[in-house]
């Protein structure tokens, strides 16, 4: 939406609502993007807080194959201007969205563009496909192969190792083999032991049982 429209809605819910402190909401770096400063200063103002960002990744390779319509450098731009207005947002990374032998430089370079912003946490979801989706059409002609289990977990060490910044990040929805969250940089060591033990004991076909019995994310 607009900021017209964002803030004739904001004030539309106060006549109704006016006990109501906080408007969160879904977002996409596109909606930031056309927004000033001061437009998002007053919608924080108008309560409008809490933006949960579907970035899915910060490299742009991956961005490009996602078909975003963004680059590594909007997420910089636009979250910065979240963080001068004052309103707090939340990222999404998915480990396999690059595909197989992708995951290392995707979780490198995500890492290095989330540090430079502050997102109040970071929630983790691995790639799951489904029927009749364009990128389950692809992996079905062979154009998109897939991340295997293993890659996906040494992709989400890497994407912590490589973290600077103080966050929480939560590993812990079905679409994760092995659900987990940590505080880092406090949990950082510990996370990283606690995945490097699901490597070492747990084999590649468990893990894509478990993907393959996914009927939802729900």
């Amino acid at each position: 939406m607009s900021y017209e429209k964002l803030r004739e809605r904001a004030l539309a819910v106060y006549d109704y609502l006016p006990e109501c402190q906080t408007m969160a909401m879904f977002a996409s770096i596109r909606d930031i993007k056309p927004k000033k400063v001061w437009q998002l200063r007053r919608l924080r103002n108008l309560g409008i807080n809490g933006l949960s960002i579907g970035t899915e990744t910060g490299d742009d390779y991956t961005l490009r194959l996602a078909n975003k319509g963004y680059t590594a450098k909007d997420i910089i731009d636009q979250c910065r201007k979240l963080d001068e207005a004052g309103i707090e947002y939340y990222f999404v990374y998915m480990t396999g969205l690059a595909g197989q032998g992708n995951g290392y430089w995707n979780a490198v370079n995500s890492a290095k563009v989330f540090s430079k912003v502050h997102p109040r946490f970071i929630s983790v979801d691995s790639l799951t496909l489904f029927e009749n989706t364009e990128l389950y059409a692809l992996a079905e002609q062979g154009r998109f192969i897939p991340a295997a289990e293993r890659e996906r977990i040494e992709e989400l060490q890497t994407f912590i190792r490589h973290l600077q910044l103080r966050v929480h990040v939560f590993a812990d929805s079905v679409s994760n083999f092995y659900p987990t969250a940590a505080y880092l940089p406090r949990d950082r060591n510990s996370i990283l032991s606690e995945l490097q033990n699901i490597l070492d004991t747990v084999g590649e076909e468990e893990m894509q049982k478990y993907r393959h019995g996914l009927k939802s994310l729900g």
